[in-house]
């Protein structure tokens, strides 16, 4: 490609009319740092385009003039998967002003929007329709539905209704070359050859620009019920997760260990007692939904609650008695990544194990961690109701974190990954793979695996106009 630093952005700026460029200092600062700020990306400008037609006219213009393109969404990446790289000329595509809901439709259970829709916007729009959109993650006031799409997001309810690529109906896709793949069906069967969507999905935004999306709706949940649960003294958390499922009929949404660590994070920052304490075992904070009246909802979570004490599993349980408490509860395991951050900060493994070996994972990985970086603060939580561990190495006091960040992810790190990979796992659960990650894809990563991704990689976009440096190192990209 030419050089970019000697190209001229009026083409862009032309095409996009009022707003549509942006290139001043101040204006870039939020396009350019990543969401944890360990990478200080760089970039000429961003694109915002308010339509289809004009990605697909900037992205023609991109590759006539040289550019790379980095599509971002809300920037909420933890694996620096939408920051230009400092050096490569790379335009930020934001589609923040593309967030129209196309269409709801309430009888189908179908939602289609423009991919730059805010997941909570998308999440209102079904809600007002008597529908429900599942997905459900810490960012969704601001993540936006094409980086769901690239990242395929897990979150909150994967138990129940699987990750974003479980959701996803249909598609639209400006390909590097400029032309559309649409695909915006909302068919629930479609057997018609390769199912293509799916090869974006994931992606990263390496092989196009999601620019629209259809996506699976489910009847409203009126009814919740909602446990604090404290568990017992090393209690088989992949026994209470199968026992809990087989109990409710699988009306469990979510599943969510907290450990005893760092519930205490959240109790320091907020420098108070917070009414709430896990067991030897930690604590799940369990919600079962409904959308009839006609389940006994509180029943089914009282008689779940009594099989797991009667198996020894659980030392006692709060229910939740009114909204405002369900919602402290909720508070409470959504602000331990703040807390976290109050802390000094953490490094942060994303791992997957078969739900089965959860604990097994736990019991070693402390171990390793002990062994190799003796007095480590843990903090680990997340969605173990379907694998997903976040494993945090919290930062010492007086170490700079990101010195810390590299020290951890080049030592004791590959230990936990290897633990995890030898359990039948993965180092990247919901994260996805980004920049900070791309090396473990070809540390770890089967070689057929990659060969593939890089194989698609060159097929879609031969010039590597589409997110370089993510995903595949750039030695082989």
């Amino acid at each position: 490609m030419s050089d970019p630093s000697s190209l001229s952005l009026a083409p862009f700026r032309d095409c996009l009319g009022e707003g549509g460029l942006l290139t001043d200092a101040d204006s870039l600062t939020r396009y350019t740092h990543d969401q944890r700020a360990l990478m200080q990306g760089e970039t000429p400008g961003v694109l915002r385009p308010r339509s289809t037609a004009e990605v697909q006219e900037i992205v023609r213009l991109a590759a006539r003039l040289g550019f790379g393109l980095v599509p971002q969404g809300g920037n909420t990446s933890y694996v620096g998967g939408a920051t230009p790289e400092p050096g490569r000329g790379q335009l930020v595509v934001s589609l923040e002003r593309m967030n129209r809901v196309r269409a709801v439709d309430a009888g189908g259970f179908t939602l289609s929007c423009d991919a730059g829709t805010i997941l909570a916007d998308a999440q209102g729009a079904a809600e007002a329709q008597g529908c429900l959109l599942p997905l459900s993650l810490g960012a969704e006031g601001s993540c936006r539905l094409g980086g769901n799409v690239g990242t395929n997001a897990g979150g909150l309810q994967v138990l129940r209704y699987g990750m974003t690529r479980d959701l996803v109906l249909g598609l639209e896709v400006v390909l590097p070359d400029g032309s559309l793949f649409s695909d915006m069906r909302t068919l629930r069967k479609n057997n018609v050859g390769t199912d293509l969507k799916q090869l974006f999905i994931g992606a990263e935004g390496t092989l196009g620009i999601v620019t629209g999306v259809v996506l699976k709706l489910w009847p409203a949940q009126t009814q919740r019920a909602t446990a604090w649960i404290q568990l017992a003294a090393d209690a088989p958390i992949p026994e209470v997760a199968a026992l809990v499922r087989r109990e409710t009929a699988d009306l469990a949404s979510t599943f969510e260990l907290i450990s005893a660590a760092s519930l205490g994070l959240v109790a320091d920052m907020r420098g108070a007692d917070l009414g709430l304490s896990a067991g030897p075992g930690g604590a799940v904070l369990l919600e079962l939904s409904a959308s009839s009246a006609r389940i006994p909802l509180e029943d089914v979570l009282l008689g779940t609650l009594e099989a797991l004490m009667e198996a020894g599993h659980v030392e006692d349980a709060v229910l939740a008695q009114s909204e405002r408490q369900r919602r402290e509860m909720w508070t409470i395991r959504e602000t331990i990544p703040e807390a976290e951050k109050h802390a000094g900060g953490s490094v942060k493994l994303d791992i997957a194990v078969p739900t089965s070996a959860v604990s097994a994972f736990l019991a070693r990985a402390k171990a390793l961690v002990e062994a190799e970086a003796p007095g480590t603060r843990l903090s680990f939580y997340g969605h173990v109701g379907d694998g997903n561990i976040h494993f945090n190495l919290m930062v010492p006091a007086g170490r700079d974190r990101i010195a810390y960040t590299a020290e951890v992810e080049e030592g004791v790190a590959h230990a936990v990954y290897a633990e995890a990979i030898a359990l039948g796992g993965s180092f990247s659960a919901e994260y996805g793979i980004g920049r900070f990650k791309r090396g473990l894809l070809a540390r770890y990563g089967d070689p057929t695996r990659l060969a593939l991704i890089e194989a698609v990689k060159r097929a879609v976009d031969p010039h590597g106009l589409m997110n370089a440096g993510a995903m595949i190192p750039p030695a082989r990209s």
